[in-house]
């Protein structure tokens, strides 16, 4: 964990090392994922088997024995507490009805007599999202990627998601039925997303690709898009806390380790004016280290990508937040609202001592798919504008045509497209 002055010299270099974690998969892992996607398209459920066999430990004589079945999903249900469905349940209700706000209606305009405008949205017909396994079990980002989906209108929503040795986590299966899931597979890794993207015999092509996943998986969405679409490139979670030395430095510590449990890769950074807050929060850190479950995870990413940051001043800490974007900033101050205005890039802002970052994660009701490694400066969260399309309309008239045509013409022969002021023009000839 660094501990560092931001005017320190040299600061700006320690804390590249940070921001640049996970920035390249590397031409190793590119060459690797580049074979698997060749391979599933050539032989496409052959190589699926095949893949999940060596990966995930997994035996099948058909992918269709991969697929989760409806007696399965019932099983999940029987095995998880009716207090645990509930909680999944209002999860799942308050981010359709956070989501349902982000809908967007057909719309025409007719403010000319003789032109008439519009714009049609369209809901995709088929969409994939992938859900990690391995380290944790994501029920939450089932709901965060299916719901939003859902609440657009998408005709089908497709779920993969690796289980190793072929066990599933029964609060994903309950999580993606209370989501409204269509198909869910046991597939992972590039080779699902491979999957998803061409399409096999058993596993039908989509539309576009959402969720996060391992550096594979993100490699993977990479090399597809173009095919399909996909949400984000998303890097390891991080988080940024700005604090005015206010607060508690117990509370502040966990926000901070609550990123670190995450992946080793993960960062969590606090930059605070108060040197002395500062101090506390590092004590309590090491206090909370001890007795967390996934504490081998989280002090690796503390100890190599955790930073404690002394400003002088909240328009300083403001400005470094704004310069790194990042995908959770928590303003741990006594006044949020009133420095709301400043914040430029940032994926979602959780405001004050008593939001803590976790409740975005699971049921506050704003998506918890955000954009990192500082593609908040030009990514958006998850959101129901990710499962649509937009068609422009365009209808003139007789009269529209003929009191526009002229120009349209004189810019046609600007960029010296004959045939294309031709089109116009023959309408135009009496």
């Amino acid at each position: 964990m660094l501990f560092l002055d931001i005017n320190d010299p040299g600061f700006n270099q320690k804390l590249d090392a940070i921001l640049a974690r996970g920035e390249e998969s590397g031409l190793e892992v590119e060459q690797t994922v580049l074979k698997i996607i060749a391979d599933v398209r050539l032989r496409g459920d052959a190589a699926l088997l095949e893949l999940t066999r060596r990966f995930d430990r997994l035996e099948a004589a058909t992918v269709a024995e991969l697929e989760v079945s409806a007696k399965e999903i019932e099983t999940a249900f029987a095995n998880v507490s009716a207090e645990d469905v509930a909680a999944l349940q209002l999860a799942a209700d308050r981010v359709k009805r956070f989501h349902e706000k982000q809908k967007q209606q057909t719309w025409i305009s007719t403010e000319e007599p003789d032109i008439m405008l519009g714009q049609k949205v369209t809901p995709l017909a088929r969409v994939g999202i992938y859900v990690p396994g391995g380290k944790a079990s994501y029920p939450s980002s089932v709901i965060m990627n299916a719901v939003p989906a859902k609440v657009a209108g998408v005709g089908e929503i497709i779920m993969v998601a690796p289980t190793p040795g072929g066990e599933i986590n029964p609060h994903v299966l309950v999580a993606a039925a209370l989501s409204g899931v269509d198909r869910i597979f046991r597939i992972g890794g590039a080779q699902a997303i491979a999957a998803l993207a061409y399409g096999t015999a058993t596993v039908p092509k989509v539309d576009k690709i959402t969720g996060p996943g391992n550096i594979y998986v993100a490699t993977a969405k990479k090399l597809v898009f173009g095919q399909v679409g996909i949400d984000m490139i998303a890097g390891p979670s991080e988080i940024l806390v700005i604090n005015d030395g206010s607060g508690s430095a117990a509370q502040i510590a966990a926000d901070l380790l609550s990123q670190a449990e995450h992946d080793e890769l993960a960062s969590s950074i606090l930059i605070t004016t108060s040197r002395s807050f500062g101090e506390q929060v590092a004590a309590e850190v090491e206090r909370q280290l001890a007795g967390l479950s996934r504490e081998t995870i989280a002090r690796a990413s503390w100890d190599k990508y955790g930073a404690i940051i002394v400003s002088e001043t909240l328009d300083e800490a403001i400005e470094f937040s704004n310069r790194i974007a990042p995908e959770h900033l928590e303003l741990a101050v006594a006044d949020p609202f009133a420095i709301l205005p400043q914040i430029i890039n940032a994926g979602a802002i959780f405001m004050g001592h008593w939001t803590p970052e976790a409740v975005g994660d699971y049921l506050a009701g704003p998506n918890h798919t955000l954009p990192t490694g500082g593609t908040a400066r030009f990514f958006s969260p998850l959101s129901v504008d990710d499962f649509v399309k937009k068609s422009s309309i365009v209808y003139f008239s007789e009269a529209g045509l003929k009191r526009l045509g002229n120009d349209i013409v004189r810019i046609a022969r600007l960029e010296g497209l004959e045939a294309h002021g031709r089109s116009v023009s023959i309408r135009l000839e009496k």
